[in-house]
Protein backbone atom coordinates (compact mmCIF):
# COMPACT_ATOMS: atom_id res chain seq x y z
CA UNK A 1 0.00 0.00 0.00
CA UNK A 2 0.95 3.59 -0.41
CA UNK A 3 1.63 5.24 2.56
CA UNK A 4 -0.86 8.00 3.94
CA UNK A 5 0.17 11.57 4.00
CA UNK A 6 -0.69 11.57 7.19
CA UNK A 7 1.42 8.84 8.61
CA UNK A 8 4.54 10.77 6.51
CA UNK A 9 3.01 14.06 8.89
CA UNK A 10 3.99 12.21 11.96
CA UNK A 11 7.16 10.80 10.84
CA UNK A 12 8.21 14.68 9.98
CA UNK A 13 6.66 15.74 13.51
CA UNK A 14 7.38 13.19 15.84
CA UNK A 15 10.31 10.87 14.18
CA UNK A 16 8.68 7.76 13.31
CA UNK A 17 5.01 6.31 12.40
CA UNK A 18 3.36 2.75 11.97
CA UNK A 19 1.72 1.89 9.66
CA UNK A 20 -0.55 -1.15 9.97
CA UNK A 21 -0.99 -4.12 7.03
CA UNK A 22 1.58 -2.34 4.31
CA UNK A 23 2.22 -5.35 2.55
CA UNK A 24 -0.63 -7.20 0.83
CA UNK A 25 -1.84 -10.22 2.34
CA UNK A 26 0.27 -12.50 -0.49
CA UNK A 27 3.57 -10.64 -0.47
CA UNK A 28 3.20 -11.21 3.40
CA UNK A 29 2.34 -15.03 3.07
CA UNK A 30 5.32 -15.88 0.87
CA UNK A 31 7.47 -13.86 2.49
CA UNK A 32 6.72 -15.11 6.18
CA UNK A 33 7.46 -18.83 3.94
CA UNK A 34 10.10 -17.99 3.06
CA UNK A 35 11.41 -17.40 6.53
CA UNK A 36 11.64 -21.03 7.14
CA UNK A 37 14.48 -21.17 4.66
CA UNK A 38 16.56 -18.70 6.90
CA UNK A 39 15.52 -19.41 10.39
CA UNK A 40 14.43 -22.22 12.14
CA UNK A 41 10.25 -22.00 12.83
CA UNK A 42 9.47 -21.53 16.35
CA UNK A 43 7.73 -24.47 17.06
CA UNK A 44 11.41 -26.44 15.80
CA UNK A 45 12.95 -23.92 17.94
CA UNK A 46 11.39 -23.91 20.94
CA UNK A 47 11.35 -27.43 20.95
CA UNK A 48 15.02 -27.89 21.32
CA UNK A 49 16.81 -24.10 21.71
CA UNK A 50 19.93 -26.39 22.46
CA UNK A 51 19.96 -26.84 18.84
CA UNK A 52 20.46 -23.18 17.80
CA UNK A 53 23.05 -21.82 20.22
CA UNK A 54 24.19 -19.58 17.66
CA UNK A 55 20.84 -17.30 18.40
CA UNK A 56 21.89 -16.83 22.04
CA UNK A 57 25.25 -15.26 21.29
CA UNK A 58 24.50 -11.79 21.52
CA UNK A 59 21.39 -9.66 21.25
CA UNK A 60 22.15 -9.55 17.36
CA UNK A 61 22.94 -13.30 16.49
CA UNK A 62 19.41 -13.45 14.74
CA UNK A 63 20.20 -11.02 11.84
CA UNK A 64 21.00 -11.78 8.43
CA UNK A 65 22.24 -10.14 5.79
CA UNK A 66 20.75 -9.23 2.00
CA UNK A 67 20.52 -11.55 0.10
CA UNK A 68 18.40 -14.18 0.71
CA UNK A 69 17.45 -17.70 -0.92
CA UNK A 70 14.12 -16.74 -1.45
CA UNK A 71 12.97 -13.85 -3.81
CA UNK A 72 10.15 -13.46 -1.89
CA UNK A 73 11.82 -12.11 0.67
CA UNK A 74 14.31 -10.37 -1.62
CA UNK A 75 12.16 -8.79 -3.53
CA UNK A 76 10.42 -6.97 -0.04
CA UNK A 77 13.34 -4.31 0.29
CA UNK A 78 12.97 -2.76 -3.12
CA UNK A 79 9.27 -2.94 -3.48
CA UNK A 80 7.38 0.12 -4.87
CA UNK A 81 5.57 1.49 -2.20
CA UNK A 82 9.20 1.62 0.34
CA UNK A 83 11.03 3.10 -2.32
CA UNK A 84 7.73 5.40 -2.73
CA UNK A 85 7.63 6.41 0.97
CA UNK A 86 11.79 6.74 1.42
CA UNK A 87 11.71 9.50 -1.79
CA UNK A 88 8.84 11.21 0.31
CA UNK A 89 10.25 11.53 3.48
CA UNK A 90 13.84 11.86 2.09
CA UNK A 91 12.24 14.39 -0.35
CA UNK A 92 14.53 13.39 -3.48
CA UNK A 93 14.11 11.32 -6.30
CA UNK A 94 17.26 9.68 -5.70
CA UNK A 95 17.81 7.89 -2.66
CA UNK A 96 19.59 4.76 -2.08
CA UNK A 97 19.31 1.64 -0.14
CA UNK A 98 22.37 1.24 2.20
CA UNK A 99 21.13 -1.55 4.55
CA UNK A 100 18.86 -4.57 5.03
CA UNK A 101 18.93 -7.20 7.24
CA UNK A 102 16.41 -9.61 8.69
CA UNK A 103 16.26 -10.14 12.14
CA UNK A 104 14.70 -13.26 14.20
CA UNK A 105 14.66 -13.38 17.96
CA UNK A 106 12.97 -15.76 20.65
CA UNK A 107 12.28 -15.97 23.64
CA UNK A 108 14.26 -16.97 25.92
CA UNK A 109 17.65 -16.94 23.54
CA UNK A 110 19.23 -14.06 25.12
CA UNK A 111 18.20 -10.69 26.92
CA UNK A 112 16.73 -8.16 24.46
CA UNK A 113 16.70 -5.69 26.32
CA UNK A 114 18.36 -2.21 25.32
CA UNK A 115 18.64 1.41 26.62
CA UNK A 116 17.04 4.09 25.04
CA UNK A 117 19.56 4.98 21.78
CA UNK A 118 20.01 6.84 18.96
CA UNK A 119 21.05 4.91 15.48
CA UNK A 120 23.30 6.82 14.02
CA UNK A 121 26.24 5.55 15.53
CA UNK A 122 27.02 3.22 12.91
CA UNK A 123 24.90 5.13 10.40
CA UNK A 124 27.43 7.74 9.90
CA UNK A 125 30.90 9.25 10.41
CA UNK A 126 29.71 12.21 12.14
CA UNK A 127 26.41 13.60 13.56
CA UNK A 128 22.61 13.71 12.50
CA UNK A 129 22.14 17.15 10.44
CA UNK A 130 19.29 18.97 10.44
CA UNK A 131 19.68 19.54 7.12
CA UNK A 132 16.44 17.40 5.14
CA UNK A 133 19.78 16.35 2.35
CA UNK A 134 21.45 14.56 5.25
CA UNK A 135 18.85 12.23 6.61
CA UNK A 136 18.79 8.40 6.84
CA UNK A 137 14.99 6.37 6.80
CA UNK A 138 15.30 3.52 8.85
CA UNK A 139 12.29 0.44 8.39
CA UNK A 140 11.07 -2.03 10.19
CA UNK A 141 8.89 -4.66 8.23
CA UNK A 142 7.07 -6.62 10.69
CA UNK A 143 6.59 -10.52 9.48
CA UNK A 144 5.03 -11.70 12.32
CA UNK A 145 2.00 -10.43 14.93
CA UNK A 146 3.97 -7.98 17.28
CA UNK A 147 2.14 -7.37 20.75
CA UNK A 148 3.35 -6.32 23.74
CA UNK A 149 4.66 -9.87 24.76
CA UNK A 150 6.53 -9.87 21.84
CA UNK A 151 9.76 -7.55 22.17
CA UNK A 152 8.13 -4.88 20.51
CA UNK A 153 11.03 -1.59 19.78
CA UNK A 154 10.23 0.99 22.45
CA UNK A 155 10.38 4.61 20.79
CA UNK A 156 10.21 8.11 22.62
CA UNK A 157 8.49 10.85 20.25
CA UNK A 158 10.59 13.31 18.82
CA UNK A 159 8.62 16.15 20.54
CA UNK A 160 9.66 14.76 23.99
CA UNK A 161 13.52 15.25 23.27
CA UNK A 162 14.41 18.24 20.67
CA UNK A 163 16.39 19.69 23.23
CA UNK A 164 19.04 17.02 23.58
CA UNK A 165 22.26 17.42 21.28
CA UNK A 166 22.30 15.39 18.14
CA UNK A 167 25.55 14.31 19.41
CA UNK A 168 23.73 12.18 21.92
CA UNK A 169 23.61 9.04 21.28
CA UNK A 170 22.66 7.38 24.63
CA UNK A 171 20.20 8.55 27.51
CA UNK A 172 21.33 8.28 30.58
CA UNK A 173 18.26 6.10 31.73
CA UNK A 174 17.48 2.62 30.39
CA UNK A 175 13.97 3.68 29.93
CA UNK A 176 11.40 6.50 29.71
CA UNK A 177 8.39 4.50 30.68
CA UNK A 178 6.12 7.62 30.72
CA UNK A 179 7.08 8.32 27.22
CA UNK A 180 8.02 5.31 25.42
CA UNK A 181 5.42 4.20 22.46
CA UNK A 182 5.59 0.32 21.95
CA UNK A 183 6.04 -0.36 18.42
CA UNK A 184 3.44 -3.01 17.80
CA UNK A 185 0.63 -4.45 15.26
CA UNK A 186 -0.25 -7.67 12.91
CA UNK A 187 2.14 -9.09 10.45
CA UNK A 188 2.81 -6.97 7.17
CA UNK A 189 3.16 -3.26 9.25
CA UNK A 190 5.71 -0.84 8.54
CA UNK A 191 7.73 1.08 10.90
CA UNK A 192 9.66 4.17 9.96
CA UNK A 193 12.03 6.29 11.96
CA UNK A 194 15.07 8.66 11.67
CA UNK A 195 18.27 7.50 13.33
CA UNK A 196 17.97 10.79 15.69
CA UNK A 197 15.16 9.44 17.40
CA UNK A 198 15.75 7.66 20.85
CA UNK A 199 14.67 4.15 20.73
CA UNK A 200 15.37 0.82 22.12
CA UNK A 201 15.11 -3.11 22.61
CA UNK A 202 12.80 -4.32 24.69
CA UNK A 203 12.53 -8.23 26.04
CA UNK A 204 9.99 -11.12 25.20
CA UNK A 205 7.41 -11.14 28.41
CA UNK A 206 5.72 -14.44 27.01
CA UNK A 207 7.20 -18.07 26.91
CA UNK A 208 7.13 -19.51 23.43
CA UNK A 209 6.83 -16.09 21.24
CA UNK A 210 9.32 -15.28 18.45
CA UNK A 211 9.34 -11.95 16.69
CA UNK A 212 11.01 -11.57 12.86
CA UNK A 213 11.19 -8.49 10.90
CA UNK A 214 12.98 -6.73 7.66
CA UNK A 215 15.37 -3.93 8.47
CA UNK A 216 15.28 -1.65 4.85
CA UNK A 217 17.37 1.72 5.57
CA UNK A 218 17.30 4.49 3.04
CA UNK A 219 19.46 8.06 1.87
CA UNK A 220 19.67 10.57 -0.59
CA UNK A 221 22.50 9.35 -3.32
CA UNK A 222 26.18 11.62 -3.07
CA UNK A 223 27.25 11.60 1.01
CA UNK A 224 29.93 9.25 1.14
CA UNK A 225 30.07 9.88 5.24
CA UNK A 226 26.94 8.15 5.65
CA UNK A 227 25.63 3.80 5.28
CA UNK A 228 26.47 0.82 6.49
CA UNK A 229 27.09 -2.18 4.23
CA UNK A 230 28.74 -2.30 0.81
CA UNK A 231 26.54 -4.26 -1.74
CA UNK A 232 29.83 -5.29 -4.17
CA UNK A 233 30.66 -7.44 -0.69
CA UNK A 234 27.39 -9.28 -0.56
CA UNK A 235 27.32 -10.24 -4.36
CA UNK A 236 28.89 -13.83 -3.35
CA UNK A 237 25.92 -14.89 -1.19
CA UNK A 238 23.06 -17.17 -2.21
CA UNK A 239 20.29 -15.15 -3.67
CA UNK A 240 21.93 -12.52 -5.22
CA UNK A 241 22.26 -13.04 -8.83
CA UNK A 242 18.46 -13.84 -9.01
CA UNK A 243 17.74 -10.52 -7.01
CA UNK A 244 19.45 -8.37 -8.76
CA UNK A 245 18.51 -10.06 -12.51
CA UNK A 246 14.84 -10.01 -11.63
CA UNK A 247 14.71 -6.58 -10.23
CA UNK A 248 13.74 -3.12 -12.84
CA UNK A 249 16.08 -0.83 -13.44
CA UNK A 250 14.75 1.27 -11.21
CA UNK A 251 14.68 -1.36 -8.40
CA UNK A 252 18.60 -2.11 -9.10
CA UNK A 253 19.13 2.09 -9.12
CA UNK A 254 18.50 1.67 -5.17
CA UNK A 255 21.74 -0.26 -4.65
CA UNK A 256 23.60 1.80 -6.64
CA UNK A 257 23.68 -0.56 -10.24
CA UNK A 258 24.67 1.88 -13.02
CA UNK A 259 21.59 3.56 -14.76
CA UNK A 260 20.45 3.04 -18.19
CA UNK A 261 22.70 5.81 -19.95
CA UNK A 262 25.07 6.17 -17.78
CA UNK A 263 28.50 6.73 -19.68
CA UNK A 264 29.60 2.90 -18.20
CA UNK A 265 27.56 1.32 -20.59
CA UNK A 266 29.86 0.02 -23.64
CA UNK A 267 29.84 -2.70 -25.74
CA UNK A 268 32.50 -4.16 -23.60
CA UNK A 269 30.54 -3.79 -20.25
CA UNK A 270 26.79 -4.61 -21.37
CA UNK A 271 28.52 -7.91 -23.23
CA UNK A 272 30.41 -8.67 -20.07
CA UNK A 273 27.73 -7.71 -17.74
CA UNK A 274 25.27 -10.49 -19.73
CA UNK A 275 27.75 -13.21 -19.03
CA UNK A 276 27.97 -12.55 -15.41
CA UNK A 277 24.27 -11.99 -14.84
CA UNK A 278 22.93 -14.76 -17.84
CA UNK A 279 19.03 -13.40 -17.01
CA UNK A 280 19.34 -10.01 -16.94
CA UNK A 281 17.72 -8.52 -19.33
CA UNK A 282 20.00 -5.94 -20.91
CA UNK A 283 17.30 -4.14 -23.25
CA UNK A 284 17.15 -0.64 -20.99
CA UNK A 285 20.99 -0.28 -20.70
CA UNK A 286 21.86 -0.27 -24.53
CA UNK A 287 21.63 3.02 -26.78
Amino acid sequence: MRVPDENLAQYEAEGFTIVPRFLDEETLERARAALWGVFPEPAAYFADPGAYPQLGQSQFSGIQLFPYPSWDLNRLPCGDDLADVARRALGSDDVQIYKIELWAKYAGAIDYDQGLHRDFGNHTLVVPSTDLRYRQLTTFILLSDVTESDAPTKVVPMSRTRDIALGERYLPTMTWPEAEISVIGPAGSLFMYRTDIFHRGSNFTEPGHARFALLTDFMRRGSPWLGKHAWPDRTPAKGWTEAISRMTPAQRDLFGFPRPGDPYWTDQTLADTQTRYARMDMLPYRP
